[in-house]
């Protein structure tokens, strides 16, 4: 048995952490380096249809700076905490009290919160087609409709939460769970706002998705849970 977080880890509850801590994440050690290859996964939609796929290794690019040097969080509390890798994610659940779900209890939670579980897609749009998720409407990357009405991130709780009350559980960002994918990589969950139809679509429970343990992005983050006892 097992309670999860209602929604995504904030940047006011990781904030909360550092300063209580004062944890480095990797992605900040990363750009504080003298690695040429140092940095975090910053997607910026392309200008034009040239063939760019809006993906870079920016310096600088780190939880608080989230858009890359020169942006903050100020404003963006309620969003989910992005550019943390797993140990970063792993850091954090220690410090709550809890610990990152397994590929499985991530799954089972998600899947049975669907509105229709016989339909695969249920998390993301209701049955009139409209997205009740935060993913990508159009053509990836050239072409973002923003039906779901937010172009990235999106403050966690914005959109219905699931019937077990979880919210973003498809959507959003992609979270970590404890799950090897693979030696060197993880499992994570859920797709993002990068999702698109054309692209990954893999904003459905069953989606999984192989990332190296070191990586961090701008549309990865996490969410927690914590044991409880036997009944």
């Amino acid at each position: 048995a097992f309670s999860m977080q209602a929604h995504e880890v904030t940047n006011a509850q990781f904030e909360q952490f550092v300063a209580a801590t004062s944890y480095i994440t990797d992605a900040e050690r990363s750009s504080a380096s003298g690695d040429p290859a140092g940095g975090s996964a910053l997607f910026v939609m392309p200008e034009a249809d040239d063939g760019v796929s809006g993906w870079a290794l920016k310096r600088g690019a780190t939880w608080k700076t989230p858009g890359g040097p020169g942006t903050g969080v100020v404003r963006r509390m309620s969003d989910p905490v992005v550019h943390v890798s797993l140990g970063d994610a792993q850091a954090y659940a220690a410090w709550a009290g809890g610990r990152l779900p397994s590929e499985e209890e991530w799954e089972h939670a998600a899947t049975s919160g669907l509105a229709d579980p016989a339909n695969r897609l249920s998390g993301a749009m209701d049955k009139d087609g409209k997205p009740i998720a935060n993913f990508w409407q159009g053509v990836f990357p050239v072409k973002n409709e923003g039906a779901d009405g937010f172009p990235g991130a999106a403050p966690v709780g914005c959109f219905p939460a699931s019937k077990l009350g979880l919210y973003d559980m498809i959507g959003n960002v992609w979270e970590w769970t404890s799950t090897s994918y693979a030696p060197g990589r993880n499992t994570i969950k859920g797709g993002s706002y990068l999702c698109a139809e054309n692209f990954c679509a893999r904003y459905r429970s069953a989606a999984r998705q192989g990332q190296e343990v070191d990586f961090s992005s701008n549309h990865i983050g996490f969410r927690i849970v914590k044991d409880l006892p036997p009944n």
